[in-house]
């Protein structure tokens, strides 16, 4: 396969899952906005939306104010901004269309056809009261996407790549939101424990659709910082969590050193990453220090994404 046909596939999925990611950021942040102020002075979900989503250094340099509608404008439909919804569909069409024979029909149509219906959406027409329903409207636009690579393509190396995007970066989110959301926001040691604390960990949940599975998971209606960790960190259970992804880009590494017979350094990498994770445990994960932990778990996977590109020749 040529270089850059494998960098498409790859993209496209990633372009796909962080356009979901995008919308669960909005949908929190949406949440919060209409909640009663309870805890004055930290009503700052609009600033960690732009943190956690890394675009918060983009949209200073456009914005002189942090302000509700400017930040979605700038997370839905601005295309100068990279992150935005609109730029990663756009951009995941692009590379569906460049790689249009190595794709099944439903898969390039669920992409199309989403581009196609995103193109009717006014920004004035996105008021405060139609957002969340236009929120979920994204999300199952990409769970149509990836239910379509998952059921309609070959388990070729078309399928690996594709995979290999998806997990790279939805474990660059997890990580992200579970760093920003909590270690960077809280304000300061006093308040763990507080209703803010609570209020945070439960919005860290949802983020990732993690609430009611977590209640489910510990049988617990409390949130406990070590066990929410745990559950986006540890629990290969956990769909989104950062074992559960690299233990898919691990098997989508190793169906690819299969087919060609050979195994690269970015093989010998996640499987490290994926020993590290499957032999951690949270007491030494706090005692050293989440936010590190989670920093240093960010650039491992970063590192692994460029040796993918560099093994798999992209362009």
């Amino acid at each position: 396969m040529l270089g850059r046909t494998a960098s498409s596939l790859f993209w496209m999925s990633r372009y796909m899952e962080r356009a979901e990611n995008m919308a669960r950021l909005l949908e929190v942040g949406h949440r919060i906005s209409l909640m009663p102020g309870a805890v004055e002075g930290h009503r700052d979900e609009w600033r960690s939306t732009l943190m956690s989503a890394a675009c918060e250094h983009t949209y200073n340099a456009k914005h002189d104010d942090i302000v509700a509608s400017k930040v979605v404008d700038f997370l839905i439909f601005d295309e100068s901004n990279p992150s935005s919804i609109k730029s990663v569909i756009h951009a995941a069409r692009d590379n569906g269309r460049a790689v249009r024979t190595a794709l099944t029909r439903d898969v390039w149509e669920s992409i199309n056809s989403t581009w196609n219906e995103l193109l009717t959406v006014k920004p004035s027409e996105l008021t405060s009261d139609r957002l969340p329903v236009f929120l979920e409207w994204v999300k199952h636009r990409s769970m149509s996407f990836r239910g379509a690579v998952l059921g309609t393509m070959l388990r070729n190396e078309n399928y690996y790549f594709s995979q290999l995007g998806n997990f790279i970066e939805r474990a660059d989110n997890t990580a992200r939101i579970l760093d920003v959301k909590y270690f960077i926001l809280l304000p300061k040691p006093s308040d763990v424990g507080s209703d803010l604390d609570m209020q945070q960990w439960a919005q860290i949940l949802r983020s990732v659709s993690a609430h009611r599975s977590y209640r489910w998971f510990y049988r617990d209606s409390r949130y406990r910082p070590w066990l929410v960790a745990e559950f986006l960190i540890l629990r290969e259970e956990m769909p989104r969590s950062l074992v559960f992804s690299h233990q898919w880009i691990n098997t989508a590494l190793e169906g690819l050193g299969n087919l060609h017979g050979q195994r690269y350094i970015c093989h010998d990498m996640i499987a490290e990453s994926l020993a590290r994770l499957r032999s951690g445990k949270m007491e030494d994960i706090f005692q050293s220090g989440l936010h590190e932990y989670l920093r240093k778990f960010i650039t491992t996977n970063t590192n692994i994404s460029a040796a993918i590109s560099q093994t798999y020749n992209f362009p």
